[in-house]
């Protein structure tokens, strides 16, 4: 019977590994509908910023008390990961505690662990304060409209996840600590395994193996949710950030320009620069964008990227004030928006045409509230520019469909014929100062 154990487990291993590469496949295609975007910059410095960003959580310290109870989980996450390696070690090979009786590392061993049970403690108070928080403190920014239904349900399940998780790790290291008289001398099993040390060797070794197979298909259950989930930014958070900007800041806000349109303008200025040449076979250029793959892949990425944390809507001044914009509803429905259009198309052929477009998550009112202040992008912990997609729609509704307010047309025209915003001639611009030097030498007199 001791084959039963490995052949059981790389089956289920097996199996999760090839439900996943078909669920992260799906995604890596999705994202890839987008429009190409050349991303150029210094390797070393993109490095840098991931490096800060997505492991670092630099950001994530703008608010200290979450950002701390944030680092419980996470460090917890990356440490847990070593007990994991011994799990699969035993899961194929049956051989339990690899680290102690194979490959022996005696005190370091058990100060190893004991310090993945301080912080999974540490983890159990963050995950029990983010529940607070989210049910009964009520933090506004995860009760705003778009966090009802999934949004909700899925922010909540997570942290139910984490709290079944650590009943497998304790679970599993108090049983061992009984099975083994306490000699390995873990600190927080330590004092827990006294209470089941009465109990005989067959319970004992229920209860590990229990524990045991709680975390590993928990973890596997993990792989396989996190597509579904907002927590898939525990990935993509890497290479979002790798990719994002490099300036640190001093060209925030710019927003870039359209090829077609600074062409057309360098033809205007000078008119005897050569025509570039066209296809006359190709279909007419869209401006902006109208659906999904309309966008660059980076906007795309950001779109999965985002962790829903609500942070981008909380500083977003347009929201604050009762508009209808949020920047997190904007990721969001371009994320539903790219599943619906990515399953019809593999279900239906490359050509198919569902009827729909992004203008059917996102109305124009949440469009035009936007004051590209890029408060969003700011407060962003992983770099994500819901700026970028909101002007990419707001120019296909504006150069596409004429579509616009009277207020902004007014201004295209002062800028049309007069080179300004404002409705006066260049030679009048400077006038004011002339009134102003004529009131003050009335007052002189």
């Amino acid at each position: 019977m001791a084959f039963l154990q490995p052949l059981i487990f790389a089956i289920v291993t097996l199996t999760v590994f090839f439900l996943a590469f078909k669920k992260y496949r799906v995604i890596y295609a999705n994202i890839n509908l987008g429009k190409d975007e050349k991303i150029a910059g210094d390797s070393g410095t993109r490095f840098k910023n991931m490096m800060l960003l997505a492991f670092g959580q630099k950001k994530m310290f703008r608010n200290l008390t979450p950002a701390i109870l944030h680092g419980f989980i996470y460090v917890a996450f990356l440490f847990t990961q070593i007990e994991l390696i011994e799990i699969f070690i035993d899961g194929f090979t049956g051989i339990h505690r690899f680290f102690w009786y194979v490959l022996p590392l005696g005190g370091f061993y058990t100060a190893l662990i004991s310090f993945i049970e301080i912080l999974s403690v540490l983890a159990f108070v963050g995950t029990i304060a983010f529940l607070a928080r989210r049910n009964l403190l009520k933090v506004p920014r995860f009760h705003m409209d778009e966090m009802t239904g999934w949004p909700k349900l899925d922010g909540n399940l997570i942290l139910f996840f984490e709290l079944i998780l650590l009943v497998g790790i304790f679970s599993m290291n108090t049983a061992d600590m009984a099975l083994a008289d306490g000699k390995y001398g873990f600190a927080i099993s330590g004092m827990l395994y006294p209470l089941i040390d009465g109990l005989g060797d067959t319970t004992l070794h229920i209860i590990e193996r229990f524990g045991w197979w709680i975390h590993i298909l928990m973890v596997f259950g993990f792989i396989l949710y996190l597509p579904a989930s907002k927590h898939l930014h525990i990935m993509l958070a890497f290479p979002n950030a790798y990719y994002g900007p490099l300036d640190g800041g001093a060209n925030k806000g710019e927003i870039a320009n359209m090829p077609r349109i600074t062409e057309e303008i360098k033809l205007m200025m000078d008119p005897s620069a050569p025509m570039p040449e066209e296809d006359p076979n190709a279909e007419p250029e869209r401006f902006g964008a109208k659906d999904v793959t309309d966008l660059s892949w980076k906007s795309l990425l950001d779109a999965y990227s985002c962790t829903e944390c609500g942070r981008c809507s909380s500083a977003c001044p347009a929201n604050q004030t009762g508009k209808l914009l949020s920047p997190r509803k904007i990721m969001m429905d371009t994320r539903d928006r790219l599943e619906e259009k990515g399953a019809g198309l593999r279900e239906h052929g490359a050509d198919h045409d569902d009827g729909k477009s992004l203008f059917d998550y996102i109305s124009t009112e949440e469009l035009r509230a936007c004051t590209t202040c890029n408060a969003c992008v700011e407060e962003c912990p992983v770099s994500i520019n819901p700026v970028n997609i909101i002007m990419e729609l707001r120019r296909y509704m504006i150069l596409e469909e004429s579509n616009s307010t009277e207020e902004w047309n007014l201004m295209f025209n002062n800028v049309e014929t007069n080179g300004a915003v404002w409705k006066m001639p260049a030679s009048d611009r400077t006038s004011w100062i002339n009134e102003l030097e004529a009131e003050a030498e009335a007052e002189d007199a």
